[in-house]
């Protein structure tokens, strides 16, 4: 079982995959480089938290919520891709109150964007503009559904545009949302490099979830200017690589913290935007996601790495770096 006490203590340090046998072999790998590690934590001092995404309505909701009860996998946070419109306001409120009472942070993505929208840039070659809400109206639509999902309770909303970042960003600095929202920037537009990382968390990121495939000397490079909570698939669905990367959780954690672990799943048929149509594939998939948590888990534990996990119910990010409103 993984250790959830608090406060959290300094983790001894973990083994590496194979390190006994190689070194045997005159194998050994280089030594770790202490600079390498993050200096940075969340705020209840803990070093890694767990999300598990694509959980896109109630019965979803509820096969991870069993199935991490039965495999005995902590939930920081679960996350919808399909929409905050794609949901009504019964099923927001089942969600919400499930989460609620099991301590989980629920993110639910905001509005219409530039892959269900009527521009065909975004299946070019060139890809377009990608997610981001095209014109006034999308911009609109992400805003009314930030107002409706919060009104029903809540706290986490998922971005893919900019614009849409600062605009709830400047509306929860004046109370038009709730203080404590939270929003996490989507995988689909994830910065690349330390200097994009800071300008997503002065935009109003309280998380940023990057693409699946960067270097543990990425993390370090982001590391230096940024403490932003990071989100990471250590198993990527396809569309964004269906990099499976279970052995290299420690390593991230090190150099990444404070991380989200995102418990994906490749080889899986995609259900954005989902419907009733696709009821068994998001249940399945669901219940597998949880399964490849407990591999995860059970990893950092046989590599004495499982040390430094927030607290269950840890959610907020805390102080982080903003542009000032008055610029």
């Amino acid at each position: 079982m993984t250790d959830t006490s608090a406060p959290f203590r300094t983790p001894p340090v973990s083994r590496r995959p194979g390190e006994r046998a190689l070194s045997g072999l005159g194998l050994a790998a280089p030594a770790e480089d202490p600079a390498d590690s993050s200096p940075h934590a969340f705020p209840d001092c803990g070093a890694w938290r767990t999300e598990v995404p694509s959980v896109e309505g109630p019965e979803a909701l509820f096969v991870v919520l069993t199935e991490s009860a039965r495999l005995d996998v902590p939930v920081h946070r679960v996350s919808q891709g399909s929409g905050v419109w794609m949901l009504s306001d019964a099923e927001i409120t089942e969600m919400t109150e499930a989460c609620d009472a099991h301590a989980i942070e629920l993110c639910l993505f905001t509005g219409p964007r530039g892959t269900w929208d009527t521009g065909g840039s975004t299946r070019s070659a060139s890809g377009g503009a990608g997610l981001r809400a095209r014109g006034h109206d999308a911009l609109a639509g992400c805003v009314e559904d930030a107002l409706r999902a919060t009104e029903l309770g809540v706290r986490c909303l998922l971005v893919a545009d900019e614009g849409v970042l600062w605009t709830l960003h400047r509306l929860r600095e004046q109370g038009l949302l709730p203080a404590d929202t939270t929003f996490k920037v989507s995988a689909l537009i994830g910065p690349v490099n330390p200097a994009s990382v800071a300008v997503y968390e002065r935009l109003g990121a309280d998380s940023v979830n990057v693409p699946s495939d960067l270097t543990p000397a990425h993390f370090t490079e982001i590391r230096r200017v940024s403490g932003v909570p990071l989100d990471l698939y250590i198993e990527a669905p396809d569309d964004l690589g269906g990099y499976v990367r279970m052995y290299e959780a420690a390593e991230l954690i090190r150099r990444a913290a404070p991380l989200y672990l995102k418990f994906g799943l490749s080889r899986a048929p995609g259900i954005y935007p989902y419907g009733a149509h696709l009821r068994d594939v998001a249940l399945d998939t669901a219940r597998e996601r949880v399964r490849r948590g407990r591999l995860v888990l059970d990893l950092l534990a046989r590599h004495d790495a499982d040390g430094g996990m927030s607290p269950l119910g840890s959610r907020l990010p805390g102080t982080l770096n903003r542009f000032s409103l008055k610029d």
